[in-house]
């Protein structure tokens, strides 16, 4: 009996050992982690994922991400209970050669998991076999690229870009403008030059126009004006020229900081014109077909690169894709959202401005699951409390010093619309306290030779001008021509 009883306890030990054993080698087997949660009661859901940063990542041997808390916040607001696995081929789910489904979709079909929560896109295809929830992420295809490999190098003139082409065609114009403007008040006004016959006006048109540069260079230099309305146009347009270099220096230091503008591929047209880098997708993923049924020029151009050169352009995972996309001359067009992700983790990496294709992630379940409506307004519901945004923001968070992606653009002469607004302003006021000096002085002159106001007034204006001189001898030339 003792013997029964002890070969009996040698049994039941042996196989609980053996079962123990079993299990830790599925828990160290990459393929069998998972994160489960498990009550009395109720349903339990398989659930099928795939390994991509940061939806869904392995961290002291559990899983964890964007898509993992996304599950947890589902299943406390269903109450059902799930087990996470990682699907077995590494891949999304397309058709194969012999007609089956791979990847998520393939376990899907063949019931070895319920749903799958990962970044899988919605697609016409797949949704002809499996049925999908409310996107939970918006997306689209953009072009993930290496900064280096696509700054090109500056123009001899690139000091010139930080202003529009209109905005440097003003400035020319203004500074014109505001040295004949000196010119014409230094000549009006008898406070800068009192005795027309006798006296020298340092403020010819050269002169003046060397006076606008000098306070474009924001140095002093001579002649230097006297008279109330030529100090009036010289004030004005030295604010004026502090206010555009201040404004030129800004936008020059963004311009070399952020060098956006210098990425020659803008587009997908960008991109198949050049022949700098090579260009390809994930093997088998729905921005592969999604080339492959354009019937975009460009899009097709793209597909048959890919197709033609598929064994050495197409990768199998977002991690190598990134990891070539660094190393190496590749450009890698894929779903915006990851790219924006990879810039955020790379510094040396940036996705180009033009994005294609809207569509977004979504949660798959079997055609006629009872759980793709219940799934569906939980998505809504989690939108609608802004908890799908925070789970954005948490697992997007950047580390490069440089967040913002707006473009760098030149500066247009509608921003400085107001500075040439008040340069205008002041010019108009510097001529017109030179005609009241002029008609001041010329009301005093009248008074002493007796003539009228007006007449005097316009013998300055002519001598000032040099026209009294022209007009003499055109008359005494008509005159010996009649003699």
């Amino acid at each position: 009996m003792d013997k029964g009883l002890h070969f009996t306890f040698c049994v039941i030990t042996t196989v609980l050992l053996l079962r123990e054993s079993s299990q830790t080698g599925e828990k160290n087997d990459p393929k069998m982690l998972a994160a489960s949660k498990s009550e009395a009661g109720l349903p339990t859901l398989t659930v099928t994922t795939i390994l991509e940063d940061p939806y869904v990542m392995v961290r002291s041997a559990e899983l964890e991400g964007y898509c993992i808390d996304l599950l947890k916040a589902l299943a406390a607001m269903l109450h059902f209970s799930y087990k996470v696995k990682v699907v077995g081929d590494g891949q999304y789910g397309a058709i194969s050669s012999s007609g089956n489904w791979t990847g998520m979709i393939g376990e899907i079909l063949r019931q070895e998991a319920d749903i799958a929560v990962a970044p899988l896109t919605v697609t016409s295809v797949r949704e002809e076999v499996v049925s999908f929830t409310t996107p939970f992420l918006q997306t689209g295809i953009g072009i993930l690229l290496r900064k280096d490999t696509v700054s090109q190098e500056m123009s001899f003139f690139h000091f010139l870009a930080p202003f529009s082409k209109e905005t440097w065609t003003g400035l020319l114009f203004a500074y014109v403008l505001t040295s004949f403007c000196l010119f014409l008040v230094a000549r009006l006004s008898p406070c800068e030059w009192n005795e027309p016959k006798s006296e020298e006006n340092h403020f010819t048109f050269l002169n003046s126009l060397w006076f606008g540069a000098g306070a474009l260079a924001l140095q002093g230099v001579t002649p230097r004006p006297k008279a109330l309305s030529v100090r009036v146009i010289a004030a004005v347009w030295w604010l004026f020229t502090i206010a555009l270099l201040a404004a030129y220096i800004a936008n020059f230091t963004a311009l070399l900081s952020s060098g956006s503008e210098q990425l020659p591929i803008q587009t997908f047209e960008d991109l198949v014109k050049q022949r700098k880098l090579e260009f390809g997708t994930l093997d088998g993923s729905s921005t592969f077909y999604f080339f492959k049924n354009s019937k975009n020029p460009i899009h097709q151009m793209i597909y048959e690169y890919m197709d033609k050169r598929r064994d050495h352009v197409l990768v199998k995972t977002y991690q190598e894709a990134v990891q070539r996309v660094m190393e190496s001359n590749y450009a890698f067009i894929g779903e915006s959202i990851s790219q924006d992700l990879a810039a955020a983790r790379h510094c040396n990496l940036i996705r180009a401005p033009e994005v294609i294709g809207a569509r977004g992630f979504g949660i798959a379940t079997a055609q006629a699951s009872l759980w793709t409506k219940k799934l569906s307004i939980a998505v809504l519901k989690l939108r609608e409390s802004g908890d799908l945004d925070y789970l954005r923001n948490k697992w997007w968070e950047t580390s490069c010093l440089h967040k913002s992606r707006d473009r760098w653009s030149p500066l247009q002469p509608q921003a400085l619309g107001g500075l040439f607004l008040t340069l205008a302003i002041g010019l108009a006021l510097g001529v017109i306290a030179a005609v009241v000096e002029l008609s001041n002085k010329s009301r005093h002159a009248a008074g002493h030779v007796k003539k009228s106001c007006c007449s005097v007034f316009t013998e300055e204006m002519c001598t000032r001008l040099r026209i009294k001189e022209n007009t003499r001898q055109s008359q005494e030339t008509s005159g010996r021509a009649n003699a």
